[in-house]
């Protein structure tokens, strides 16, 4: 599955939009690369660039975008409201879909070591990405801000991580930056039935992390609480890693409780709603809807939507256009503006609509291609759409189990083998065109040049290498194939039993995916000329193929017990 990640430089100009232009049009140069936002602050003097991608496309526009910063801003000459201390000022990378925390932090390493080195620009690398405790919290990595710098990157203390540790003519006018991986910020308003900023505030006050002040007496207008050093004292809030502040739209003529959740892993939207809803009942108030400002990833609001759905006691093992729908009605997202999943969600918005995907044909059309003169789709796909059709079959007596037994304890139980049979036939769908890929690499291989020896060689390897991978796609639509029986085996011993023949043809799709993917395999192997790898394949193929038939078998005999009693 894809990996996507986002990356949200920082950059110490905000007023000319000739020199954003520049930073900009060097991203989208880089293919694989979507720009979702530029917003220019004039005050600040600072531009916040917001795009997304794939990683090793994201780290090259990153690493492009600081280049081209580096040399058409003048840090010497720069003044602005907003703390800063290069050019551009921070560069964090965001895990979005398909990849951990873990392996960002080392992608913004990566990035960091490039920069250091090939731009000589001095740079310190924070949040998940910081070699050390102290270095973690960028308002460290940035005290005494440009200003500052000379001493800093100086010292044995502050010496950057990459780059430049010398205050010359070139660093004067770069500046440093800071590279980090961070979570993901969901910016998210929450609507109230009142046009009271104190009101609206009260509830702010109780759900955000810092909470209200503490008081003397009254809670809000007694003598403020300090401490030994005379600062103002905190009786923390409800939610972690969540910043809130009420506020009048006049625009919409409501109050809201404007959000920011720093962390979604900690704090995800669905319960920063309901404790708003809580807390506003609590003062007299009600939550009509919410607000969603920019992007989200598509697993926050799929947990949103499983999160309510499992509240009703309904199954989760739904298709995610269904599971989004529940979520935005759940969370009124829709009640100032329309929610359009293909603006409002990171992924959804990276597809690219002129690449078309067999999976997104209607049955009719996808079934005359198939009978056509056109050599793809061919039995690989075939084999994986007719292995997701048995996978949702499976799922679908899930399903059904769950809504008859959603008012005792079991309807969890189908629930959770709902959700393992859409996981199949979700992947399943992927590889139907991805079988179609396989083969279309191969006709590509053999229409290379060979012209010359090397061109010759290079040929060679490319039939090799696509080859390989036309092994390796319907390998995987087996063992997919094959392991999605196991929702189907028990959906037809502990499933509703007005619906196991639907367990059991499930069974048999599942296994004709099972073979059809074997056939594949067999006749590429052949043209492969690494013959242990294929005598492996082979053999693992074949025990599956065996299982496969015997777990038909079996589940095929549950079914006519049941049907035949």
């Amino acid at each position: 599955m894809k990996q996507i990640i986002e990356c949200v430089p920082n950059f110490s100009e905000g007023r000319d939009m000739s020199i954003i232009k520049q930073i900009t049009d060097v991203i989208t140069a880089v293919d694989g690369v979507k720009l979702l936002d530029v917003d220019p602050g004039a005050a600040t003097n600072r531009t916040v660039v917001t795009f997304v991608g794939t990683p090793n496309e994201v780290l090259e526009a990153a690493f492009q975008a600081v280049k081209k910063a580096s040399q058409i801003i003048d840090m010497s000459k720069h003044k602005g409201a907003h703390p800063r201390f290069g050019a551009t000022d921070v560069c964090p990378l965001i895990p979005i879909s398909n990849i951990s925390m873990e392996e960002t932090a080392e992608l913004a390493r990566k990035l960091a070591k490039r920069i250091g080195e090939e731009l000589n620009i001095p740079v310190y690398c924070y949040e998940n990405a910081a070699f050390t405790e102290k270095r973690r919290n960028l308002a460290n990595c940035r005290s005494g801000e440009y200003e500052g710098l000379a001493k800093k990157i100086t010292s044995q203390e502050w010496k950057p991580d990459f780059g430049s540790n010398v205050w010359d003519a070139h660093t004067m006018r770069t500046g440093a930056t800071a590279v980090g991986a961070r979570n993901f910020l969901v910016a998210y308003n929450i609507n109230l039935n009142t046009t009271s900023v104190f009101k609206a505030n009260s509830v702010a006050f109780d759900v955000r992390e810092k909470g209200r002040v503490k008081r003397e007496g009254h809670p809000v207008t007694g003598k403020p609480v300090l401490d030994k050093d005379g600062n103002k004292v905190y009786e923390p809030g409800l939610l972690k890693s969540v910043k809130a502040i009420g506020w009048y739209i006049e625009e919409y003529g409501v109050a809201q409780i404007s959000m920011n959740l720093t962390d979604i892993s900690v704090t995800p939207v669905h319960v920063a709603f309901d404790t708003v809803c809580e807390r506003a009942t609590a003062n007299g108030l009600r939550v009509t809807g919410s607000e969603l400002v920019g992007v989200m990833p598509l697993k926050a609001i799929l947990d949103a939507g499983k999160y309510f759905l499992k509240k009703q006691g309904r199954s989760t093992g739904i298709s995610d256009a269904e599971i989004i729908k529940i979520a935005v009605k759940s969370l009124g997202l829709d009640e100032l503006k329309p929610f359009d999943p293909k603006k409002n969600i990171i992924e959804y918005m990276l597809e690219d609509d002129n690449n078309k995907k067999l999976v997104d044909m209607n049955l009719v059309d996808f079934c005359h291609l198939a009978g056509s003169e056109a050599p793809a789709p061919g039995g690989g796909s075939v084999s994986a759409y007719i292995g997701a059709l048995g996978a949702a079959l499976g799922t679908m007596v899930a399903n059904l189990s769950a809504n008859k037994y959603r008012h005792d304890d079991q309807w969890e139980n189908f629930s959770d083998w709902a959700d393992k049979g859409k996981a199949y036939h979700d992947e399943l769908l992927k590889l139907v065109d991805e079988d179609t890929v396989a083969y279309s690499g191969i006709i590509e291989s053999y229409g290379l040049p060979k012209g010359n020896d090397e061109e010759k060689a290079l040929r060679s390897q490319a039939i090799q290498d696509a080859t390989k991978y036309a092994i390796e796609v319907p390998f995987k639509i087996m063992k997919v194939c094959y392991n999605s029986m196991e929702v189907m085996l028990e959906m037809a011993k502990t499933g509703l039993e007005a619906s196991v023949s639907d367990a059991a043809i499930g069974a048999i799709a599942a296994r004709t995916g099972v073979q059809g993917g074997f056939l594949n395999v067999k006749i590429n192997a052949p043209s492969y000329k690494d013959k242990s790898f294929v005598d492996k394949v082979i053999a693992e193929g074949n025990e599956i193929e065996r299982k496969a038939i015997a777990l038909e078998k079996e589940i095929m005999e549950i079914a006519l017990a049941k049907i035949e009693k």
